[in-house]
């Protein structure tokens, strides 16, 4: 008997130990996944995290933790490597809470969910116009953005420009909505809004570009005249047609917006001597293509300068509504002009 009873005491120790192991197992295990928890689901207040370029998976858990973002960089290691996401955590500007658990951080950090904002350049922008923009946005400094024009860019597009250019980006910063990291540098903008004009021209534009008699610099060239002088979409292949058929001619231009472009300011009305201003891009003064784009043109006037009207218009003026008046002789013009200017 008293051999059963050892043998039964045995085994009751044995069942203890065993519900005492698990009862820690559990414990153990809850403990480890409260590691992988929000640290406060109550709290949903947004904090800036910024990750330098090239910071190791241990680096960026020692930046989480010290925001309190995280219970502990292990946890946080261990699931990235779990999950191997350890090697394409990338850089950037982020914002967490407490109320994320390291899943959720490490999902966005693997994906790039950085911080961005959108804004958007309006087509016929001038370089000059693009910047006052972005710095009333508090993107960058006056300073930033003049240094950032200022520096070469290498695009095949941009070695056509003349010695006596204003601005050798003119007409190539293409107008769009942008989403960017809000920590983006000037140059950096500068690169992307290039990229997004060859992308554009390359699409769309460059092979009905091969059989003009025009290159690429001079075609944004006709494009950005066509945008500033177009108030109605309609009129812009007419306009269009009124350059080139002026341009066959060895006619003068005589856009007032190439007048206002070298006077670097705005007028609603062009006055006679605004006309005798000394500047390659005086197209009263000099016969030809002014000395480069005078803003960035959109899709639809890049390719208006593509596709011009065929007719025999050499004249239009505003009538006062937003559309043109075309005229093919310059009595007509003036009869136009005593009608709805004068």
């Amino acid at each position: 008997m008293r051999g059963l009873n050892i043998k039964y005491n045995r085994m009751g120790i044995l069942v203890i130990i065993a519900i005492v192991f698990v009862v820690l197992m559990g414990i153990g295990s809850n403990l480890i996944d409260k590691q992988y928890e929000a640290v406060d689901k109550t709290d949903k207040t947004l904090i800036d995290v910024n990750i330098p370029e090239q910071s190791t998976a241990r680096q960026i858990a020692k930046i989480l933790l010290d925001h309190d973002l995280i219970h502990s960089e292990k946890a946080f290691l261990n699931y990235c490597k779990r999950t191997k996401n350890d090697a394409i955590l990338k850089a950037g500007h982020y914002q967490f809470s407490r109320s994320q658990s390291v899943q959720e951080i490490v999902t966005d950090i693997a994906a790039g969910k950085i911080v961005t904002i959108a804004f958007t350049i309006p087509e016929g922008y001038t370089v000059k116009q693009i910047g006052e923009l972005l710095v009333a946005k508090e993107l960058f400094s006056e300073a930033e953005w003049q240094e950032a024009v200022s520096t070469e860019y290498s695009y095949d597009f941009l070695k056509y420009g003349y010695n006596d250019i204003k601005e050798p980006l003119e007409g190539f910063l293409f107008p769009d909505t942008y989403r960017i990291p809000d920590n983006i540098t000037a140059s950096a903008l500068i690169e992307l809004m290039l990229k997004n004009f060859q992308s554009v021209w390359e699409k769309d534009f460059a092979k009905m570009a091969l059989d003009k008699d025009y290159n690429i610099f001079e075609l944004v060239t006709i494009a950005a005249m066509i945008e500033k002088e177009a108030a109605v979409a309609k009129d812009r292949p007419t306009i269009s047609g009124v350059i080139y058929n002026r341009l066959r001619i060895n006619m003068p231009l005589q856009i007032d917006a190439t007048v206002l472009y070298a006077l670097g300011t705005h007028k609603d009305v062009v006055l006679n001597r605004d006309l005798t201003v000394n500047s390659p891009y005086n197209t009263y003064k000099y016969g030809g293509l002014p000395a480069g784009p005078i803003a960035s043109p959109g899709k639809d006037s890049i390719k208006a300068a593509l596709n011009p009207e065929k007719h025999n218009y050499l004249y239009y003026l505003a009538k006062g509504d937003g559309s043109h008046y075309f005229a093919r002789t310059f009595d007509e013009h003036l009869r136009a002009k005593a009608k709805y200017i004068d």
